[in-house]
Order: structure tokens, then sequence, then C-alpha cells
């Protein structure tokens, strides 16, 4: 009998997974992952780990299987939170749930669950996995997108390896929500009409500015509104033929100067804001909500826009270094000068959109058919040919 370790996470998709696995004819064991201690920070009312582990507890009494609680706060703090310390520092946007997946769940809790004699670790991500066999005999595992449009969570995981994937199961990611609850229900599991978690990955919801505050210190700072009349917005280029020197053209970002617009509000530290937000400039007398467009963390200035379609919101192309390039389909990695069609998102939840992947010494560059709206750096892109999800990086 094969044996699966389910990261059961108190919330319903890891329960019907457990659920599922068991039904299958799996040995399964739970294991809850505690990786924070700093409830000072955490919203108590939201997802607070203790109540998370109990009603996990609660499912594997159910369910007739072991439970236990692991303790990753160490190894979250090291991998995790300091990492989104620097890259707040520098002005990047990270993205701490691919992160997680990459680094903890996939890593240091499946290494856990190997020591444990498992086969497999599951999850309640709602994407599927299958096997290939490639022409010279050898397989690749493949990233699928979830059954369920609604709730695709492939992108999350787009950092993962084949290594990682051979030992991963997701048994929810042929079903829909509705049907999760349905068995959830039908199981009698006490999780099935509990509401989706929104926090941080396995912590919960974090109020992310006094998250900040424990390492970033405030430094009040400006707050400059540019006019969307700038000269350097009406560039383009002309028959483009996606020459290496065209797509850099079109990956730069506009660089801003307070003298170029006006200072219309003050800030408490610049490397507290993210391209795109709107909430928390505190800034009014507008026609148009104001929207950060770039943060500048040297010189501690904000710069904005007026409305959704300020054009320092939109670029086409982004650049991704070879160092933060990653292919979860190996055998499909582009040789430099190489170039693919395909369809990509530079958000969760984002739908995708056309692109071409233009591979050049140094990195590789996805050049979208249509602007997209707050790229931002730190951030991931991913990339997929029809629902699979080959490749990722990290938004130069």
């Amino acid at each position: 009998m094969k044996k699966v370790v389910v990261g059961l996470s108190g919330g319903v998709d890891s329960s019907v997974a457990a659920h599922l696995l068991k039904e299958q004819g799996y040995e399964v064991i739970g294991l809850f992952m505690k990786n924070w201690h700093d409830d000072s920070v955490t919203i108590s009312a939201e997802c607070p780990w203790l109540e998370d582990s109990n009603d996990a507890l609660i499912v594997a009494e159910r369910l007739g299987i072991p439970f236990q609680t692991v303790d990753l706060s160490k190894e979250y703090k090291e991998r995790i939170v300091d990492y989104m310390f620097r890259e707040y520092e520098m002005g990047r946007t990270p993205n701490p749930d691919v992160l997680c997946n990459r680094e903890i769940k996939f890593d240091v809790f499946l290494n856990i669950a190997l020591q444990l004699g498992a086969d497999y670790v599951a999850t309640g991500h709602y994407c599927r996995k299958d096997t290939l066999t490639l022409p010279d005999g050898t397989g690749t595992h493949r990233l699928l997108a979830g059954k369920d449009p609604n709730k695709d969570q492939s992108y999350f995981l787009c950092q993962l390896s084949q290594e990682q994937l051979a030992k991963t199961l997701f048994p929810v990611g042929e079903l829909l929500k509705p049907e999760v609850r349905d068995i959830a229900k039908r199981a009698n599991l006490i999780t099935a009409d509990k509401k989706d978690s929104q926090g941080l990955c396995f912590i919960g919801k974090v109020r992310l500015p006094e998250f900040l505050q424990q390492q970033l210190q405030p430094k009040a700072g400006k707050i400059v509104e540019i006019p969307s009349n700038l000269p350097q917005y009406a560039q383009d280029l002309p028959n483009f033929e996606g020459k290496p020197e065209e797509l850099a053209f079109h990956a730069q970002k506009p660089k801003y100067a307070p003298q170029q617009g006006k200072v219309v509000g003050q800030h408490q530290g610049a490397h507290y804001f993210t391209k795109g937000q709107r909430k928390g400039l505190h800034v009014g007398g507008t026609k148009e909500p104001l929207f950060v467009i770039d943060t500048d963390v040297e010189d501690n200035i904000i710069y904005t826009g007026q409305g959704r379609q300020h054009p320092g919101l939109f670029r086409r192309t982004l650049f991704v270094n070879d160092a933060e390039l990653h292919w979860v389909r190996p055998d499909l990695a582009l040789a430099t000068d190489a170039k693919m069609e395909v369809r990509a998102r530079i958000r969760y939840r984002q739908e995708l959109q056309r692109a071409t992947l233009y591979k050049v010494l140094g990195g590789l560059y996805v050049d979208f058919q249509e602007q997209q709206s707050a790229i931002t750096e730190g951030q991931f892109v991913a990339w997929y040919l029809e629902d699979e999800l080959i490749g990722s990086g990290v938004i130069s």
C-alpha cells in the first residue's frame, strides 16, 4: 500500500484531498504545518493557526488517520519572511505564496514526509499532474491547470521542479469547488462550509504594513503625481520584429523625476507600496483615484497617476534574468535566439494573455500581444502551452 502525507491546512480542500486518497486505498497521514509564531501581526479573527490546527485534527480523527503538527517556523522565517523583507527593501514586490510552495510545502515538508516513509505528499491545490513519455523513452511530469477555472492554482506552483512533481499528488484538481464541498458534506467533515482563507501561505491574514515595519522602519517621503501626457509615453516602435534591442526598448520602465509632476501628499516609506496600488495613499481632491505607477526606494518617493488607464501603469514587455528563470518542463527550455508562442499571466487569477517568449543571452523576454497593467518587479510571470504550465520567472 502506497503511503501519502497530506498537508492538512484546516480547510475544506485539503480535508477532501485526504478523504479521497483514503477512499482510493492509500495509507494516509495528516500533517499540519505551523509556520508562524508572531500573533501581533496576525488578525486573530481571520484564519488563526490554532483554530486551523484544531479543525485539521478533527478532520483526521473523522477520517481515522494519524495526525501531527510540524513546526516549520524557523525555516519559514529564513526562506520566506527574510526574503520578503529583502525584496521590499529593494523596492520589489515578492510573492510569498509561490515561494512557500517551492521552499516549504514541496521542499522542507516533502523531506519530512519522505523521512516518514511516504511515497508522495498531497495538497488541496486546484491543479493536475500527469506524466508523458518523451521520444527518448524518459518520462516527464506535466503541471496542468485545475478543472475549475475559478479556482485554478497552477500559478502558485509555477516554481516546482520535476523532482518535486514526481512525489506530489493533487486529488481535488479534477473537481469543481462546489463538488469538493459536497464531498465534504457527505463525509461529515467539519470543514465542509468553512470559508476559504485569504492570507499568507499557512499563516493567515497578516497586516502587511505592521509586518513590514518589524524590519523596515517608517520614513516620511513625498507622493508625486505624474501627468498622463509625458512625451515618453507616446513612444512605440513601428515594424516590430522582436530583435533584442526592440525588446529591450519595450521592456524598459519609464524613469521619473519629481519635477515632472507635483507633490500631492506624504507617505511613511516607499518600500511599503507596490505598483498598481490604490489603497493607503490617503490623498484626496483628484478627479480620478490615484494609483502607484512607480516607487523609488533610494530617494523614498512614490510616483502616482490618476485613473486605471494612466499610461504609467502599462507596459507590453518584461524581462527575466537567467538566474531567476525556471522551466517546469526542462525539455521545452528555449535555446538562445529561439522564441515560442505561449499564453502567460503576471498574477494569480489573471486571464491568460497571448505572448511570445524570446530567449536572449542573459535571460528571457516575455512580449505580450497587448499591454499589461502594473507589471511588478519581484512578482512571478508564468507561461503555458494550452492548459500546461511549462515555466516561470521573477520579473526584473
